[in-house]
Parts: structure tokens; sequence; C-alpha cells
């Protein structure tokens, strides 16, 4: 967000003119993904797919090599004390495990199961969490200014287009729907695993019921299959991408009334900073902490869900 800075208008001077700035182009470059066109890095297409890397892949790719990284530092750490007690960072991983263990996949799922789908859930939790959790802090938009003032890399080099990667993730759609997809197909392997392939389907339905009720509960029993990655899918990316656009909506005032002050008393600079003081940095300061306990909502609600999900397929009697 901090790059708004960087891509706000300067005041203009006689000969030229500077831009208007421009709210929407802003947010939108921030919440959104960029095109293949303006990819990081271009890759050949493979059978007429391109899978050349934006914003958004490497984002992706970033989150998931630090959660690796960071896990399998701590537990190899751990694996070599002489006392098997975890310590600094490895204490929070610790409740992190106990937390989706026994607060989530336990009561949901029971104690037979608990140890089969905890390590899934657990990645769902780390990794929607940690996502969330960069989407907000401005490693890129604080790059993007130093580059602004400082540096001053090539718009097409790959310094230059990923200095506005810094996006969360779980914002996009397609991530979201991807993870919401393997929770489908576990909650089907789930069942099957539990009651058999032929018994898990039949479970769709209370058993003993009149004949002309299954027309009816058969395919809302299937279409309720797919609302419930759907919803998995809509509640996560809506969540993340309208908290980060109300936020940077609010900070975009603060060039907006800089540029309405231009010529009056107060002049920009002093519009610009009358309206950050008194409007826009009580707010998104409050919207920010307000974000922070989204965050770490989101990454157990969907973790939560998924496990519900799964338990209802695994004692489907109940």
């Amino acid at each position: 967000m901090f790059s708004m800075f960087a891509q706000a208008p300067e005041v203009p001077h006689a000969a030229q003119p500077a831009a208007a700035f421009n709210p929407g182009e802003v947010i939108l470059e921030h919440v959104s993904n960029s095109s293949h066109d303006q990819a990081l890095i271009h890759l050949p297409p493979v059978f007429g797919i391109d899978f050349s890397v934006t914003k958004h892949v490497f984002m992706l790719w970033l989150v998931a090599a630090l959660i690796f990284v960071t896990v399998t530092a701590l537990v190899r750490r751990y694996v070599r004390q002489q006392r098997l007690v975890p310590s600094g960072a490895g204490t929070l991983l610790e409740i992190a495990v106990g937390f989706v263990r026994d607060g989530i996949v336990r009561p949901n799922v029971g104690r037979k199961w608990t140890d089969a789908y905890t390590p899934l859930l657990l990645t769902f939790f780390l990794f929607i969490f940690v996502a969330n959790l960069i989407g907000i802090i401005p490693i890129f938009d604080v790059l993007a200014l130093a580059n602004h003032y400082f540096i001053h890399a090539a718009p097409d080099s790959f310094f230059g287009k990923v200095l506005h990667g810094g996006t969360t993730i779980t914002g996009n759609f397609n991530v979201t729907a991807a993870l919401a997809t393997i929770s489908f197909f576990t909650i089907i392997i789930a069942g099957t695993r539990a009651h058999g392939f032929v018994k898990h389907w039949t479970n769709l339905v209370p058993h003993g019921m009149p004949l002309p009720l299954y027309a009816l509960l058969i395919p809302l029993e299937i279409i309720g299959m797919f609302v419930r990655p759907f919803a998995l899918t809509m509640r996560l990316a809506a969540n993340m991408t309208g908290g980060h656009i109300a936020i940077l909506a609010i900070t975009s005032f603060v060039f907006i009334f800089a540029e309405m002050a231009v010529g009056s008393f107060v002049g920009a600079s002093g519009g610009g900073i009358l309206t950050g003081l008194l409007f826009t940095t009580p707010i998104s300061a409050g919207m920010l902490g307000l974000e922070l306990i989204v965050i770490l909502v989101q990454a157990y609600v969907f973790t939560l869900l998924s496990a519900v999900f799964i338990g209802m397929a695994i004692h489907a009697h109940h």
C-alpha cells in the first residue's frame, strides 16, 4: 500500500502538468493479478496453456517456500535436542499444531481419524494464515518506494515487475477455489475410507424414507456437495479482497484531497497532511487492527468448515 506514495501525483508544474490520481486504478493494481503479458517470468505454453509466472503465482511460491523452510527448520531443531521441549518459535508451532488437532480436527472427525486428517487441515490453516498475514505486510510496497527514490530499476526488469507483487493471494478466487477443491475431494475420500465407495454415496440421503422424497433429496444433496466448496471459495476470497479495498480506498483520500487543495491556502501538501492526520491514519489503523483479526478468523473458519464437512462424511449415521 505504501507504493501509493510512490505513485502519487506531484504538485503540477507549469510546463508539465501531472496526471490526476486515479484511485480505482491503484486499488485494482494492488488487489488483482498481473496479466500474462506482464508476467514476472515468461514460460512457453504447454498444450496451449500459458504457465508464465504472474505476481500471484510468485506470491504463492513465496508463501509455500516460507512455510516449508520455517517448519522444516523448527522441526529439525526440535528433534536434535536432547530434551524434546520446544522453545522460541517452536513453541508457537506447537501451539498451532495443538490448536488445530485438539480444537478443530478431533472434535469433528473423531479420535480414530485425527492423525489421518490433521496434517492436511494443519496445512490449510498455516498456509491461509501466512498468506493472509503477508498480504498486509507492505514488503514489496516499501521496495517500490525505495526504487522510486534510490534504485530506479527498469520497469520491465524482474525487480521492477515484482515490486507490485505484494498482494494477498487468498483474495484470488483461483487460489481459494484450488483449496476448496482439495477439501471437496478429501470429503469424498474420507467417506469412502470410512464406509466404502458405494456406502458413502448411499449415505448422502437418510434411509427408510418414502420413495417420492428421494426424488427431491438426492438432487438437493448433490447440489449441496458443490455448494460447500463454493462457499469456502467465496467466503475466504471475498473477505480478504474486501478488507484490502476498504483500506486502500481510505488511503486514497490523502491524494484526492491533496489534489483538491491545489491552489488553496493550505496547498496540496497541507491538504494531504491534514486528511492523513485527521481522517486516513486513525481509520486505517483501526481497519488494519480489524484485518488482523479477520486474518486469523478466516484461516480458522476455512479449516473448521473443512473438518466439519469431513466429519459429516465419516459420521454420516449421526
